[in-house]
């Protein structure tokens, strides 16, 4: 999905249509007290033998999940550890199927279809699980030798005891209008979500987390963090480029090559996790000839991109740099 403009107001002027689906927000307000209190009584959570840590967040879309378990695995490998990743692989054919069993992701043969395009990315750097379920998830990968277990979302999912839960929040929007799900982005109210987080983690410039702060008082003390480009031979400075991305905030991306030198000849966003149609893509490419641009796009993108189509594209990699990592090293240091 593509977030509606109005979630992105200030909280104190939401726009009509949050007013309009406020009604509609108190029913998911309701259905999250009952998946998370009133559910209890039916499911029991189950706890796993290893530590089990949450990298999540409280609205809908991208806060800088992906880039933190990512750059989380390849600490932990580094320290000699054996984490798993579980996730639900949002967007892939199996996290739709109620009958499916856990799946060890193989990234030679499985599809960004099957198991969604930010599962198959981490696979790269240990194993990871999709489950719909995430305690029968939990419990492959505990199964398969899993020495801790790092859940990829799920921070309002209560069927799985979580150890300890880091929340990630995008510094940019920061949580919108304030409103809950449909009126506004939230999947829970802010000082819930904050009040049952170990560390919270802001990501984003440093003027766009002194503004989140400054909006968001729960957000004073959160760890700084930001995205940066990876070092690779290749430099876009002076070069004409036709960027396109598919991710939770594509200008994030268009604002990265900016900084990088690139001049963005046309900038072409697409929604969260979209599938790239043959037709599209040809499309983007006649337009990046006519231009004598360089397409461009992210990472996650080029996962779904048919394979001869990626010798096309020049894919910028982004990883996540946190200013101080003591804390979350606090948190593993622990188990």
């Amino acid at each position: 999905m593509k977030a509606p403009r109005f979630w992105s107001n200030p909280a104190e002027r939401p726009g009509w249509q949050a007013r309009l689906l406020a009604p509609a927000a108190w029913l998911w307000r309701l259905g999250a007290w009952w998946r998370g209190r009133g559910a209890v009584h039916r499911v029991v959570p189950y706890r796993a033998p290893v530590p089990v840590v949450c990298i999540g967040n409280l609205t809908a879309g991208g806060a800088g999940k992906t880039p933190m378990v990512a750059a989380l695995l390849a600490r932990l490998v580094a320290q000699g550890r054996r984490p798993h990743v579980v996730s639900r692989g949002h967007g892939g054919r199996l996290a739709r199927s109620r009958s499916a069993a856990p799946h060890r992701i193989d990234p030679d043969r499985d599809s960004h279809r099957d198991v969604g395009d930010e599962p198959l990315l981490l696979a790269a750097f240990a194993p990871v699980w999709v489950a719909r379920d995430r305690a029968a998830g939990v419990k492959a990968a505990t199964a398969a030798g899993a020495e801790l277990i790092l859940m990829d979302d799920g921070f309002q999912n209560r069927s799985v005891v979580k150890d300890r839960s880091i929340l990630m929040v995008d510094a940019g929007p920061g949580f919108g209008n304030g409103r809950l799900i449909p009126a506004g982005p939230l999947r829970e109210p802010v000082a819930a979500g904050l009040a049952r987080a170990d560390a919270v983690v802001l990501v984003g410039t440093e003027a766009e987390r002194k503004a989140a702060a400054g909006r968001w008082p729960g957000l004073t003390g959160a760890l700084a963090a930001r995205l940066a480009p990876r070092r690779t031979g290749l430099s876009l400075a002076g070069v004409g480029v036709l960027a396109f991305a598919g991710i939770g905030r594509p200008e994030k991306f268009f604002a990265t090559l900016t900084a990088l030198g690139a001049e963005i000849v046309e900038a072409v966003p697409f929604a969260d996790h979209c599938d790239y149609p043959p037709a599209v893509l040809r499309r983007l490419q006649r337009r990046a000839l006519a231009e004598g641009a360089m397409l461009v796009t992210t990472e996650k993108d080029a996962v779904r991109l048919p394979v001869d189509f990626r010798r096309e594209v020049v894919v910028v990699q982004v990883h996540l740099e946190l200013e101080d990592w003591a804390e979350i090293d606090q948190i593993f240091a622990l188990y």
